[in-house]
């Protein structure tokens, strides 16, 4: 019997020593963690108000913008002006052959004489009753169809000089002397555009329109484009005009088919440096108020979305899925995941997983965000 209980001391000795071993390598094994903890960068996540800009593709044209036809058919005599010169109302631009309508109107004129000697003779025959009035009154209809023919024939030698109908510049010419033109062609001789001022056309997107509505002070729609900030207009060669751009008129109704609002700004243009038929986008101001901002390399994504590693009060991280409103430079707007206030790991994601321990190491939000001076109020 002693020996049985000496056999039960020694396997509970040894219990003892292998539970004694167990917490202290559970022990050494959580400092171990500890001292693996690293140094990690780490903002709080303020609020801020920023100016943001959606951009919309948009085409120019001269406020106004008037195409040059041939009222009359015929053959191109002369080119009188040169592409993008600028010309008065009236100012003559092309010369059409007239030939055929100069035989024509002597033809029109002589029967306009003979119409008149026909008149002037039956007049005395008249007065002595040698005749009826009703011979003399239809000389006299003869007569005056001759001079509305002559008239016609000399309207059209008129129509021959093609003239401006507007002040402004003059477009591409296509046609030149010898082509035959008419006022039933598709294409005109060319356009005269006054670019003084230009329109830019663009279009909304339902959502961004509905923005626009709640977003600007007004009551009609109409006092809402007139309280509308001033826009900006960026060139095909990407850099921005130098004017900047009001709108004008929103048609206010949603295109069917494309599902947007058509709107029509206007910039002045006093070196003429935009003309018509130019492109860009118009850059439309967007002012987000007060709201949580996070600094795009401080964040990453993974199946479309965007993520960051939040630091609890234990310095563990996890990870917070982030809606935007926006993207405003390098920097997000924040709509949910993240508050002012929280803290979020700066750099080095790439290098966590979620529920490792760091060394936080606060570091000021601009160092990381490097804002553009423009883009705060």
């Amino acid at each position: 019997m002693n020996r049985f209980f000496k056999h039960i001391g020694v396997i509970a000795g040894v219990f003892l020593l292998i539970s004694c071993g167990d917490d202290k390598a559970a022990q050494q094994q959580g400092q171990a963690q500890a001292q693996q903890a690293m140094p990690f960068p780490v903002i709080n996540i303020p609020t801020k108000t920023i100016t943001g800009y959606n951009s919309y593709p948009t085409r120019i044209e001269g406020i106004v913008n008037s195409d040059v036809r041939a009222k009359v058919q015929g053959y191109i005599d002369r080119v009188l002006v040169d592409e993008g010169q600028k010309v008065s109302k009236g100012q003559p631009l092309f010369k059409l052959e007239t030939q055929s309508l100069t035989q024509d109107a002597a033809a029109a004129k002589a029967n306009v004489n003979a119409a008149q000697v026909e008149v002037d003779k039956l007049k005395p025959l008249v007065e002595k009753d040698i005749i009826s009035e009703v011979q003399l009154e239809t000389a006299k209809a003869q007569l005056q169809q001759a001079k509305s023919s002559y008239q016609s024939i000399n309207a059209n030698i008129g129509y021959a000089t093609v003239k401006s109908p507007v002040d402004g510049y003059v477009g591409a010419i296509d046609l030149r002397e010898g082509a035959l033109v008419g006022p039933t062609d598709q294409t005109g001789l060319t356009t005269v555009s006054n670019i003084e001022k230009v329109y830019a056309y663009f279009s909304m997107n339902e959502a961004d329109y509905l923005s626009f509505l709640q977003n600007t002070e007004g009551e009609t729609l109409q006092d809402k484009v007139d309280n509308f900030p001033e826009i900006s207009l960026v060139l095909a060669n990407g850099s921005t005009y130098e004017q900047k751009g009001k709108i004008q008129t929103v048609t206010g109704q949603i295109d069917r088919n494309t599902g947007t609002v058509s709107f029509r700004a206007v910039f002045d243009n006093p070196k003429q440096l935009i003309t018509n038929g130019n492109s860009g986008k118009v850059k439309i101001p967007v002012t987000y108020e007060n709201m949580p901002v996070v600094p795009q390399n401080s964040t990453f994504e993974q199946q479309g979305n965007i993520l960051a590693y939040k630091v609890n009060n234990e310095n563990k991280v996890s990870t917070v899925k982030i809606g935007t409103k926006a993207t405003v430079g390098n920097l997000y707007i924040v709509e949910s995941g993240l508050k002012e206030g929280d803290v979020i790991v700066a750099k080095g994601a790439g290098k966590l997983r979620p529920g490792a321990e760091i060394k936080p190491q606060e570091v000021p939000f601009d160092s990381i965000a490097k804002p553009v001076d423009q883009l705060f109020q």
